[in-house]
């Protein structure tokens, strides 16, 4: 099974560029898609073409922002969206669709914002959603995908010492909250194979940065312990074009 995780950007925009070439390409049984930007309807109507697919979605109060996508090959057993809790539920940043031996988890987790004003929130958030995480994996293992909005360490991110601490995903809240993840279990599958390699997932828009591959890696794979001996692979596809993030895959043999 392929697994691809891509935060889109908008999937209205993103549809208008070759965003269809490139899922064919990668063909994957489930993609997740982050920051669709867009309302349910919106969204449907986007990736009407991909009738292969069983669609799932879930889009924030707010129109035109944050929202996320499952599209799966297989029908999934069942798809649950949020986590129940008031105050994350209005944005449409978690969705939990459940196949036969895992739970999959597609989440956009809130950036703390340019002048850090959401980084409390983000705190509690991340604190919510581990807990969230650790109930599921009471009944099954978990493999968690999408954008967490923090570059773990100095490797995962170009310039780490001008950032730390002054710039929303690189600050030691958001970089405590990922180490809460893994000592709670949660295996960064990435890492897991490519303990050294430095390449990255997202390129802000403005100075040229991924002409200049000055990126940041804030896209994950997070699984239980206990599948880590099945995966066969994550890839990341920074040749691939269209967002300011580009798509990553898991494979893994159940």
């Amino acid at each position: 099974m392929k697994i691809v995780s891509w935060n889109v950007n908008g999937i209205r925009a993103m549809v208008k560029k070759d965003f269809f070439e490139s899922i064919h390409i990668l063909n994957p049984d489930i993609l997740c898609l982050q920051e669709t930007k867009a309302q349910n309807r919106e969204v449907e109507k986007a990736l009407s073409q991909m009738k292969d697919y069983y669609q799932y979605y879930n889009s924030a109060n707010k129109k035109g922002y944050s929202g996320t996508a499952v599209l799966s090959k297989s029908k999934s057993l069942s798809l649950i969206n949020d986590m129940s809790i008031v105050e994350h539920d209005a944005e449409g940043r978690i969705q939990c669709a459940e196949y036969e031996g895992f739970y999959l988890i597609n989440v956009y987790v809130p950036n703390s914002g340019q002048q850090l004003d959401r980084l409390q929130y983000r705190k509690q958030w991340d604190s919510d959603f581990l807990s969230y995480l650790k109930e599921l994996e009471k009944t099954m293992p978990v493999i968690v995908c999408g954008d967490f909005n923090v570059a773990h360490r100095a490797i995962d991110l170009k310039n780490d010492k001008s950032n730390y601490n002054k710039t929303a995903g690189y600050t030691q809240v958001e970089i405590d909250g990922m180490d809460n993840f893994i000592k709670a279990g949660f295996v960064d599958a990435f890492r897991y194979f490519y303990p050294e390699k430095i390449t990255y997932t997202f390129w802000s828009y403005r100075f040229k940065s991924r002409e200049r591959n000055t990126g940041w890696r804030i896209d994950y794979f997070l699984v239980s312990k206990s599948l880590i001996e099945k995966i066969k692979d994550v890839s990341i596809y920074s040749d691939v074009f269209g967002s300011d993030h580009c798509p990553v895959s898991l494979e893994i043999t159940l």
